[in-house]
Parts: C-alpha cells; sequence; structure tokens
C-alpha cells in the first residue's frame, strides 16, 4: 500500500523526456562498483610470484669489434734547415779531491768492575808498601844520623881528653928544658917530636920530625923528652896512644 501510494505521489506528468543526467549518473555508479569488485577480488587472489632459476650451459659470443676508421695521413712538415753545431769547448780536466770520510767514533771499551776493583786493591797495596819503605828509609836515617852525631860527640870528647893529657905531657917536658935556651931563640918557632911510650908512661924513643930552625932548641927539647920519663898517663885508660905527636914553641907557657 505504500508503494503504491509513492508511486501515485510522482507526478509523472512533469518528468521531463528522456532522462538522460539521471541515466548517465546511474550507469557511472554501477560501472564504478563493477569495478571495485573486480579489484578487491584481483587483491584477495593474489600471491607473490615464484621465483625462476636458470642455469647457462655456455657463455654467450662476444659483442663484435667496433669498426676504428684508420686516421688519415698528416701532411708531411716542410723542410727545416739544419742548425749548424756549435762549436764544443773542452773542459780542463780538474782534479776534484774528495773530502776525506770522517772515520768512526770508536766505542769506548766495557770497563770490567772487578778488574777495578783489583786494580783499586793492587795501587793501594803499592800505596802502602811505598809508604812502609818510607817509614823505614826515615828510621834508619834518623838512626844514622843519631849514630854519626854521637861518634861525632864521642870522637870530640876523645880529642878533648887526649889533649888534655898531652897538656899534661907537655908540661912536664917544658918544665926540663933550660929557660936560658928558650930565650936565645928568636921569634916561636915550631918544633914536632914523634914520642913512642908504653902504658906504663915510660919513654921508649923521641924523634925529631919537624925543627924549629934552632938546632939548640930541638936538641933542648929532646932531651927533656928522655929526662921526663915516665909522662903522664891518661885518666882513661881506653884514651891511651902509644905513639904521641907533641909540638913544642919557645914562648909557651
Amino acid at each position: 500500500m505504500s508503494a503504491q501510494a509513492g508511486l501515485l505521489g510522482f507526478n509523472f506528468a512533469q518528468r521531463r523526456e528522456p532522462a538522460l543526467g539521471r541515466s548517465f549518473v546511474l550507469a557511472f555508479l554501477m560501472h564504478a562498483a563493477l569495478i571495485g569488485v573486480m579489484f578487491l577480488g584481483v587483491r584477495w587472489q593474489s600471491h607473490p610470484p615464484e621465483t625462476v632459476t636458470v642455469e647457462l650451459w655456455e657463455a654467450p659470443p662476444p659483442p663484435p669489434p667496433p669498426v676504428v676508421e684508420a686516421p688519415k695521413p698528416a701532411p708531411p712538415p716542410p723542410p727545416v734547415e739544419a742548425a749548424k753545431p756549435e762549436p764544443r769547448i773542452e773542459k780542463p780536466d780538474i782534479a776534484v779531491r774528495e773530502k776525506p770520510k770522517p772515520k768512526p767514533k770508536a766505542e769506548p771499551p766495557k770497563r770490567d768492575l772487578a778488574f777495578d776493583k783489583r786494580l783499586r786493591e793492587q795501587v793501594a797495596l803499592e800505596q802502602k808498601a811505598l809508604e812502609e819503605q818510607r817509614r823505614l828509609a826515615d828510621e834508619q836515617r834518623r838512626e844514622r844520623e843519631l849514630r854519626e852525631l854521637l861518634a861525632r860527640q864521642q870522637a870530640a870528647a876523645r880529642a878533648s881528653a887526649i889533649a888534655g893529657w898531652t897538656d899534661k905531657i907537655r908540661a912536664k917536658i917544658r918544665g926540663n928544658i933550660p929557660v936560658s935556651v928558650a930565650d936565645e931563640v928568636q921569634g916561636n918557632p915550631e918544633a914536632i917530636f914523634d914520642v913512642t911510650l908504653l902504658p906504663t908512661g915510660e919513654v921508649l924513643s923521641a924523634s925529631r920530625r919537624k925543627s924549629s930552625g934552632n938546632r939548640a932548641y930541638d936538641e933542648a927539647v929532646e932531651r927533656a923528652v928522655l929526662k921526663s920519663s915516665p909522662l903522664p898517663k891518661p885518666d882513661d885508660p881506653g884514651l891511651f896512644q902509644r905513639r904521641l905527636e907533641l909540638r913544642f914553641r919557645p914562648q909557651d907557657k
């Protein structure tokens, strides 16, 4: 009932002929729906293509070589006149002296510490031995000087003691020389006599070694020597001398 009423509601008397616009729109909508259905159906049934492996048994033939055109020959260059050669100037041969090569520096020898230690010890021992030798030499020198000093002192003391002994002898002999003979001698000449005596003081001989130049004085001295026997003995028996040298002068007192 509703369908009929709707159909009755259309005013067919007023619809234009023909209805091209609506037909075109309806046809367009139908084609669009059909295209959409076909597109969706193809998308649903599509799947990724399978991989196909192809195995080649022979290499493809090489490409043909390119055709290269032969270059055109260049035109010949114009003739050029030959240049005259320049005169050659010979250089004098000068001997160039090469600089001497520096000699390589010799590396210093490596030090042997053990050898250095032994060397220092040896040097120390030698120095110690030299010092010991110097010390011994100094001691020997001092001892020698001391002995020489003592010997000189002893000799001087002995000479002094002997001089005192001979003074006593000459004093006794001068007491036996006549004063008158000594007073007659001109000046104060010296007469020397060698007297030999015994340890007891007895005179064995008296000989004149040097004359005073006055014969009377010389004979008077000789007689006085023999007359004075025995002569005085030294205070120290060790000072005794068997042979004495006695000197006499007229003016001696």
